[in-house]
């Protein structure tokens, strides 16, 4: 039975136990929500290597006294030299390759992520932890060994076959020739090294210091168009969150849910979280359990996605500035053009993903909203020699046709699936929640919003519920709606009768994301008291302290 946890002076919230508790032990150390999460993001970077880790990107959203959260973009732009030119002179004018060297062409924004929240953090503590504490735990994981999960031994098998002659890939996540049995005890010593480095000359030094200058030496070696310059010329931006005012009629507080601006997909969140809301009261759908929700929450998304696919890119080449798509007036208009009969015809382009989401809130009423990628499980497979950092494939995102919408350019940002969510609610509620899975995580974290917030369940049986995922994730080909089968045989025999492209496949699939939740009260006879709940399909926990 899924069941909600509770505290009152913290909690985190991670897909894989032993980051959560990585996080709780700072903040029983006296550490903030921030420097939780940066614990926490360190150690599921060693401990789920196949999702996310140093050579990805991350987005941060922080609230703290209740107040609108602010936004950090830790998203690395294409390399210098990464344009079509240079993939047509190595053979490649279609597509960019999604593995291998040629597919490592984005800097790796993640560490200054983790920089960027921890400057900020230093306006709300008078007692920074030191960053050798915050390590620790990834470092002690790294050098000494973590147990192999199902989920690290599955996708190495899954794609062993694509990613076994890539630089580095066999011997760092192989070492036997063989992908690693569950419950294995498995060893990054070179990645040990790394954040010993990190934890001794500050986080800095990934972008211009002598780990930069390894890891520029062994890209290029490698045949990767990144360079020295493109490490140093990144850094993390502080960005305005987009918001969304949610008005849930009388039976639910109001809410402003907020997400990330682009070159992420947070505008689709926004889209359809203020899309189903007008449907919801236009048609008085009263619960999570029927056919209109479902059949609702799925037109709102092809309509949000529409938009996403058309206009997102990164902002700098946008012409309507995403906030536009949230106003009231153009989301009415769009919510009119959802049929509550029919489906809408699909597919259009589907984008997949592989990520984690991880949440914290202190005791002094900080909340984080996280999410960290490598895109695709393993990234680009590519492991650098010199520091054991496995480098992300998100810039095979772009496009080498100069009229696509996200168009290979140097510098440019790419289009990121990966987005976290916070919500404060009108009662004093403060909701942070996200998940992984590149198409599903809109869709996911509007289910985990509307069965908590709208229809009363609470967040671990909000997250077990059964879920559902149009487009698809994890490198698959498949852009119909697939459905666990948990949900009711007449509501998915509804919606395959209103014209949906209907797949059914098991309880907890994982293809459905490692989802999570945390709220804090701050009103009323539970102020001060902190929920969480992770997700039965991850190894996940939610650790209070």
């Amino acid at each position: 039975m899924p069941i909600t946890t509770r505290s009152n002076r913290g909690m985190v919230v991670a897909p894989h136990h032993l980051a959560a508790e990585a996080g709780a032990s700072v903040l029983r150390d006296g550490g903030t929500a921030i420097e939780a999460m940066v614990a926490a993001a360190a150690t599921i970077a060693v401990v789920y290597p196949h999702m996310n880790g140093l050579g990805g990107d991350n987005f941060w959203l922080v609230s703290h006294d209740g107040n609108a959260p602010t936004g950090f973009d830790a998203c690395g732009a294409a390399a210098g030299l990464a344009s079509r030119d240079w993939y047509a002179a190595h053979g490649h004018t279609s597509a960019i390759p999604s593995r291998g060297p040629l597919a490592a062409l984005t800097v790796a924004g993640a560490v200054s992520g983790w920089q960027a929240a921890l400057d900020y953090n230093k306006a709300l503590t008078t007692r920074p932890l030191p960053l050798a504490r915050l390590l620790r735990d990834a470092i002690h994981y790294a050098r000494d060994g973590f147990p192999v999960t199902a989920t690290q031994h599955h996708n190495t098998a899954g794609k062993r076959a694509e990613l076994e002659a890539v630089p580095g890939f066999s011997a760092t996540y192989m070492p036997d020739t063989a992908p690693p049995a569950i419950g294995a005890t498995f060893h990054l010593p070179k990645l040990a090294d790394t954040l010993e480095h990190l934890a001794r000359v500050g986080l800095d030094d990934f972008y211009r210091g002598d780990l930069a200058r390894s890891m520029a030496a062994d890209l290029e070696a490698s045949g990767s168009p990144l360079r020295l310059a493109d490490l140093e010329r990144h850094h993390a931006m502080r960005v305005a969150p987009l918001a969304v005012r949610l008005d849930h009629g009388p039976k639910a507080t109001h809410a402003t849910a907020y997400g990330m601006p682009p070159p992420t997909q947070g505008l689709a969140s926004m889209m359809i979280l203020g899309l189903y809301d007008r449907l919801a009261r236009d048609h008085a759908i009263t619960s999570a359990d029927g056919f209109a929700y479902v059949h609702g929450l799925v037109e709102a998304t092809k309509q949000a996605f529409l938009v996403r696919d058309a206009h997102v890119t990164d902002p700098v080449h946008m012409r309507v500035a995403p906030a536009h798509y949230l106003l009231p007036e153009v989301l009415a208009e769009r919510a009119a053009r959802i049929d509550m009969a029919r489906a809408m015809a699909w597919p259009q382009v589907a984008k997949p993903g592989d990520t984690v989401w991880l949440g914290a809130i202190d005791g002094e009423g900080r909340a984080v909203s996280f999410i960290q990628s490598v895109y695709w499980e393993f990234g680009s497979g590519l492991v650098l020699p010199g520091s054991g950092v496995t480098w992300q494939n998100r810039g095979t995102s772009f496009a080498l046709d100069p009229e696509r919408q996200n168009a290979l350019l140097p510098h440019r940002r790419p289009f990121h699936t990966i987005q976290p969510a916070m919500a404060i609610l009108d009662d004093g509620r403060i909701m942070p929640y996200g998940t992984m899975g590149g198409e599903g995580q809109p869709q996911t974290q509007a289910m985990i919003y509307t069965r908590h917030v709208m229809y009363g369940q609470d967040l671990a049986s909000a997250i077990d519920a059964p879920r559902w995922l149009l487009g698809r994730t994890w490198g698959a080909t498949q852009t119909n709606l697939r459905i666990e089968n948990r949900l009711s045989p007449a509501v998915i025999e509804a919606l395959r009768s209103a014209g949906h492209d209907v797949e059914v496949i098991g309880a907890h699939d994982e293809v459905m994301g490692h989802a999570g939740a945390l709220v804090l009260h701050r009103q009323g006879p539970s102020a001060g008291a902190i929920e969480g709940a992770s997700d039965p399909r991850s190894d996940g926990a939610a650790c209070g302290v």
